[in-house]
C-alpha cells in the first residue's frame, strides 16, 4: 500500500457563463511555469505554456473530430472553472527513491457545446507542476452515451525551432535508433512510407512517437509524452513543419476510428516536461503522479529482481528457441516424440541446469528460459490464431526437474510467453498459463507480442491493444505475477497504479547487437521516461564472431559501459544478458554486478546530455552504501566526480571500474582496470570514459 506522509488538497471554484471571457492563468507552485487557457471567439479552446517567461508552446487548440456527428472544436462556452491545488508524499513499491512529492496547481474549465437539439460537455482539466504542465479531457456523464473519436485534435505549438531527438511514427514498434535534428528538419530525414503500416493509413513522414525529446535554443529542455494511457489509443505527434506545430495522431483502430468511449471517460494526460538542465528532464516525477495510486491491496510479493537468461545464446544465434527442423508444421497435429531434435536447442534440461547453477552461485534471484515450450518451428511472422499454448514443454524440457532444481538453489525460474501478437490465442489461454506458473513457482513473466498483431488490422498501439495489455497486467496481479512485457505499448506511468508491471521494452534493446553508443544515452531521456525498460545490459564478449561461427557482428560498447548502464539505465528488473562462460572468464567485472541492487532509495542526476552522456549517482534501500555510474557516446570523455552525494563524516571504500586507457568499443572493447580508494565526500575522483565506454563505482560503508 501506498504510504503518505502528507496531504494538503483545496479547491475553490468561479462560475463563467460566456465564451470568450478573457484568459484564465494557472501557475505553478514556484511561479515559473505559467499556462494561459482561454476560449477564442468562436468558441475554440486554447492554451498555452511559459516556463521562466520563455513561451515553449504558443497558442494551441484542443478538441476533437468525431465520427458521424458534429466536431467538437469549436461553439463552447464556459459553465464553470474549479481550481484545486495538491501536496502529497507517496512511497512507490519499488523506484529510483523512496519517496515521490506530487506538488501542483490545478484547474478544470467545465465546457458546453450546443450540436444541434443536444447539448454536449467536455471538461478540461490542467495541471502544472515546477517542473511541467499537463491537460486531459473528461467526458462527463452526459445526453449522448457513447462517442465515437475519428481524431484527438491537440494542439502543441512550439515557441521555436528545439532541436529534438525522435523516432518516427509507427504504430507497432517503437524499436528504432534516435534522430536528432531540428524540428523544421524532421522531414527531410524521414523516408516517406518507410514505415508500412502508418504510410498506408496516411500518416504524415512528419510523424513522430513520444517520449519525444527537446532543446530550446536558450538551452532550456523540454519533453512530450502522456501519462495513464488506459482504454484509448496512444498518441503520436504529427508535426506541421510550416508553424512548427504538432498535433495528436491516434493509433487507429481497423475501421479508421481512433477510439470509441462510454461516458463517464477520462482520456489519458498529454504532458509536457520542462528543465532548466537536462537533468532536470531525467529526475522529473510528472509521468508517475498523474497515475492513479496503487490500486494492489497487497504488494508484498513484488520485489525488484536481478536475473539471467537463456536467451543471449539465442539472440545471437549459438542455439536456437525451436526443437525440431520440422516441415509443414502445424502444433495441434505435430507429434514432438517422433520428431529428431536439430541439436542446438538451448532450453534443454542440461543446458538450464548449467545457468541455474552459475545463476545460484553467484546471488541471482530468477532465470529466464526462452524457447521452453512447444510451437517454436513456425511462427515467426505467421499471422496465425493458435501458435503456442503456453502450458506444453519441449521434450527436452523437464518443467518440473528444472524448478525444483531451481528452488533448492535459492532461486526462481521466470516464464517466458511468446504470443506472436495473437491476441485472442493468448487471451484464451492465460487463465491455464497463469495457474501453471502458480503451481511450479515461477511468480514473474516476460510476455511478448513479435508480429502482426491479431485479429487482423489491429496494431500494437491500438485501443483494443491497449486495452489488452492492462487486462493482463490486472489478471497477472490476481495471480500474484509480476510482468515484464515486450513489444506491448510504451508505458505511461501505469507501473505506479499497478507495481507488478515491472519492466517493459518498447524501444531498440541489446538484442540490437550494432546500434550506436550514443542510443543508450538518449533513451532515459524518452523511453524511459513512461516507466522501466528490460535493457538487457551486462554483455562482456563484444565480438559475437568470437562463440557464434561465422557471425560479423560486434556489440558496440566497452565492459565498462555496461557496468554502467546498470546505474543509467533504471528498472527494478535487471538481467546479466551474456554467457555463463563469458562472466567466468571477468569474474572480477562481473563482481559489479553481483553488488549493484535494484532498488533504490535516493537518486541524483549529476550531470547529463541526451545523445552525448550520462552520470548517475544512487543510493541502495537496503544499506548505506552508495553506488555510481556514467556512460558516453562515440566521443571519449575526462571528468571529475565530485562525491558530495555521500553522507558527510563517514568512510567508503570505493571499487572503480573504468576502461583501460586503451579501451575502445570497436577496436579494444573488452580492456577495463578495476582499482580500489577510501573515500569521504570531500573527495573528487577523475573519471575517463573511453569511446562507448563507461564507468561504475560501489562505494561501501565502512
Amino acid at each position: 500500500m501506498l504510504k503518505k506522509s502528507f496531504f494538503l488538497f483545496g479547491t475553490t471554484a468561479m462560475l463563467v457563463s460566456c465564451a470568450g471571457g478573457g484568459a484564465e492563468q494557472l501557475a505553478s507552485p514556484d511561479g515559473n511555469v505559467q499556462l494561459s487557457f482561454e476560449l477564442s471567439k468562436d468558441g475554440t479552446p486554447t492554451y498555452s505554456v511559459k516556463f521562466d517567461d520563455e513561451e515553449i508552446i504558443k497558442p494551441s487548440t484542443l478538441g476533437f473530430i468525431l465520427k458521424d456527428a458534429a466536431p467538437m472544436t469549436s461553439g463552447f462556452k464556459v459553465e464553470k472553472i474549479t481550481r484545486e491545488s495538491g501536496d502529497e508524499t507517496w512511497a512507490p513499491v519499488w523506484g529510483e527513491n523512496d519517496s515521490i512529492r506530487d506538488h501542483y496547481n490545478g484547474m478544470t474549465v467545465q465546457l458546453t457545446q450546443q450540436a444541434g437539439d443536444t447539448l454536449r460537455k467536455l471538461d478540461i482539466q490542467f495541471r502544472v507542476y515546477d517542473d511541467g504542465a499537463a491537460f486531459r479531457y473528461i467526458f462527463p456523464d452526459q445526453e449522448t452515451k457513447t462517442f465515437v473519436i475519428a481524431d484527438e485534435l491537440s494542439q502543441m505549438a512550439m515557441g521555436g525551432d528545439y532541436t529534438a531527438w525522435w523516432i518516427p511514427g509507427d504504430y507497432d514498434t517503437q524499436e528504432y535508433e534516435y534522430t536528432k535534428s531540428k524540428l523544421s528538419e524532421i522531414s527531410s530525414y524521414a523516408e516517406k512510407g518507410k514505415i508500412e503500416n502508418v504510410s498506408q493509413t496516411g500518416f504524415s513522414p512528419t510523424g513522430v512517437q513520444t517520449s519525444l525529446m527537446l532543446k530550446t535554443p536558450s538551452g532550456k529542455y523540454v519533453n512530450l509524452h502522456e501519462a495513464a494511457l488506459v482504454d484509448y489509443p496512444a498518441m503520436h505527434l504529427n508535426l506541421d513543419e510550416s508553424n512548427l506545430t504538432f498535433t495528436s495522431w491516434l493509433t487507429p483502430s481497423p475501421d479508421g476510428t481512433k477510439a470509441t468511449i462510454d461516458v463517464p471517460f477520462k482520456t489519458p494526460w498529454r504532458v509536457v516536461m520542462l528543465g532548466e538542465k537536462a537533468t532536470d528532464i531525467l529526475a522529473t516525477n510528472i509521468i508517475y503522479n498523474l497515475n492513479e495510486p496503487n490500486a494492489l491491496e497487497d504488494t508484498s510479493w513484488i520485489h525488484p529482481t536481478k536475473y539471467m537468461g537463456v536467451w543471449w545464446e539465442m539472440i545471437t544465434g549459438k542455439s536456437q528457441w525451436s526443437y525440431t527442423d520440422a516441415e509443414n508444421f502445424d502444433l495441434a497435429t505435430f507429434d514432438y516424440s517422433k520428431a529428431k531434435p536439430h541439436g542446438k536447442h538451448g532450453a534443454n534440461t542440461a543446458n538450464v541446469k548449467r545457468y541455474i547453477d552459475f545463476a545460484a552461485d553467484n546471488g541471482f534471484d530468477e532465470l529466464l528460459i526462452e524457447g521452453w515450450n512447444v510451437g517454436w518451428e513456425d511462427w515467426f511472422g505467421k499471422e496465425k490464431d493458435y501458435v503456442f499454448d503456453f502450458v506444453t514443454p519441449y521434450p527436452d524440457f523437464d518443467i518440473k526437474e528444472l524448478n525444483d532444481y531451481a528452488h533448492k538453489k535459492g532461486i526462481k525460474l521466470m516464464m517466458h510467453h511468446e504470443t506472436s501478437g495473437s491476441i485472442p490465442n493468448y487471451e484464451k489461454h492465460m487463465d491455464k498459463a497463469y495457474d501453471l506458473m502458480n503451481q511450479y513457482g515461477y511468480d514473474a513473466v516476460k510476455s511478448g507480442y513479435v508480429g502482426s498483431i491479431l485479429p487482423k488490422g489491429e496494431n500494437h498501439y491500438s485501443q483494443s491493444s491497449v486495452r489488452h495489455y492492462l487486462n493482463a497486467i490486472k489478471k497477472a496481479a490476481d495471480k500474484k505475477i509480476m510482468v515484464n512485457a515486450h513489444e506491448a505499448v510504451r508505458p505511461t506511468g501505469l507501473a505506479r497504479t499497478y507495481p507488478n508491471l515491472v519492466g517493459n521494452e518498447s524501444a531498440m534493446g541489446t538484442e540490437y547487437r550494432n546500434m550506436s553508443a550514443a542510443h543508450e544515452t538518449i533513451l532515459p531521456f524518452t523511453r524511459l521516461k513512461g516507466g522501466p525498460m528490460d535493457f538487457t545490459p551486462g554483455i562482456f564478449r563484444m565480438d559475437i564472431g568470437s562463440f557464434v561461427p561465422g557471425s560479423n557482428e560486434h556489440k558496440k560498447a566497452t565492459v565498462a559501459n555496461q557496468l554502467g548502464l546498470y546505474m543509467t539505465m533504471y528498472s527494478p528488473l535487471q538481467m546479466a544478458a551474456d554467457l555463463p562462460e563469458h562472466y567466468a572468464e571477468k569474474m572480477d567485472a562481473f563482481q559489479f554486478i553481483k553488488d549493484v541492487p535494484v532498488d533504490w532509495s535516493e537518486t541524483r542526476y549529476i550531470d547529463a546530455e541526451p545523445g552525448e552522456f550520462i552520470i548517475v549517482a544512487r543510493k541502495d534501500k537496503k544499506s548505506p552504501n552508495w553506488f555510481a555510474g556514467g556512460i558516453t557516446n562515440e566521443q571519449a570523455r575526462d571528468t571529475e566526480l565530485k562525491l558530495d552525494f555521500l553522507q558527510p563524516g563517514k568512510k567508503y571504500m570505493a571499487t572503480i571500474y573504468a576502461d583501460a586507457p586503451d579501451a575502445d568499443y570497436l577496436k579494444n572493447p573488452e580492456a577495463y582496470v578495476i582499482t580500489k580508494k577510501e573515500v569521504t565526500s570531500a573527495d573528487t575522483l577523475p573519471i575517463h570514459m573511453a569511446q562507448g565506454g563507461g564507468f561504475a563505482i560501489s562505494f561501501f560503508e565502512e
